[in-house]
């Protein structure tokens, strides 16, 4: 509908124009696809559908989607179906008992010494990766998304913290400023804008020119399942850093720094522990973190004697 443009983030959309077509492509070979047919059996059909499709590559049938993105699909079109049901539409409730399995997918952050090389890196002689490191140490450094600091102005900073409304959950957040947000504020405030934005492709095209400058380049094994075949790829880390890596690695660095997941979620606006959780146990060094801050401190010398 027309006029859900005005009321979803571009990202969503083009995932509902994508699962649009799929179900073209699937009423092409299958049956017409009504509401009043959509229930547990058509999503089992479905989802073998979506695991069939291939496409041509150097004369080669390959699969089109890994096992992630048909998750994503199937889970998007359960969302329009109880949207559909919200408008009065009659849809059979047989489609809910269809599980979806999701795949765990890597958690691609910085670590503590990553940032801080990135932080510190001398760029004076490249003022544009100069701004964009800044841009995604921001973002490191305060848990937003590119569309919030992209809306970031003047009058949402109020001393030592970032108060706003995110787009995307239209939730009010309260953001405590770091050392780290404060420099990088501090060298824009002549500007009218807080930070130096550029666009989200640009952003993430520079960002892998950068880390790579700043030689993050750790082998990371990206594993992707199509049906029942596994990909295993090995890339350098760089090649895998995106302008949301900033907020995973806020997630994981502020985790890793003793804050708990609650106090994390709360600055972050993280509102399903569900999604939140497989940051929790992303690194040993959290581990030890959390063992130190309860079993930490110094023996009592006066009683090791008696031990």
């Amino acid at each position: 509908r027309s006029d859900n443009k005005a009321t979803r983030e571009p990202g969503s959309l083009t995932v509902y124009k994508s699962m649009k077509n799929h179900l073209a492509a699937y009423q092409q070979i299958n049956r017409k696809v009504t509401f009043d047919k959509i229930n547990y059996s058509f999503f089992q059909s479905f989802q073998s559908f979506l695991i069939g499709r291939t496409k041509t590559v150097a004369g080669n049938d390959v699969p089109m989607l890994n096992n992630t993105t048909i998750q994503k699909q199937l889970s998007t079109l359960k969302t329009f179906l109880n949207y559909a049901k919200m408008q009065g539409i009659t849809v059979p409730d047989g489609y809910k008992n269809f599980k979806i399995t999701k795949d765990k997918l890597e958690v691609i952050a910085l670590t503590n010494e990553e940032f801080e090389s990135l932080f510190y890196l001398d760029l004076s002689n490249n003022k544009k990766l100069a701004q964009v490191r800044d841009i995604f140490c921001f973002a490191c450094s305060t848990g937003l998304r590119f569309s919030d600091m992209k809306q970031l102005k003047r009058e949402h900073i109020k001393e030592d913290e970032i108060g706003l409304r995110v787009i995307k959950t239209d939730q009010i957040l309260t953001i405590p400023l770091t050392p780290y947000s404060k420099t990088i504020l501090a060298k824009y405030q002549e500007q009218q804008r807080p930070l130096p934005m550029i666009s989200n492709q640009k952003l993430n095209n520079y960002l892998k020119e950068l880390c790579q400058l700043a030689g993050i380049n750790e082998p990371i094994e990206i594993v992707r399942s199509y049906g029942i075949k596994r990909e295993a790829i090995t890339y350098p880390k760089y090649e895998l850093i995106g302008v949301h890596t900033g907020r995973k690695t806020f997630v994981t660095l502020s985790l890793e720094r003793g804050m708990s997941a609650e106090q994390v979620m709360a600055i972050s606006g993280h509102k399903d522990y569900q999604s939140f959780k497989r940051y929790v146990h992303v690194t040993n060094k959290l581990k030890k973190v959390v063992m130190l801050k309860a079993w930490g401190g110094e023996l009592r010398s006066n009683n090791l004697k008696a031990i």
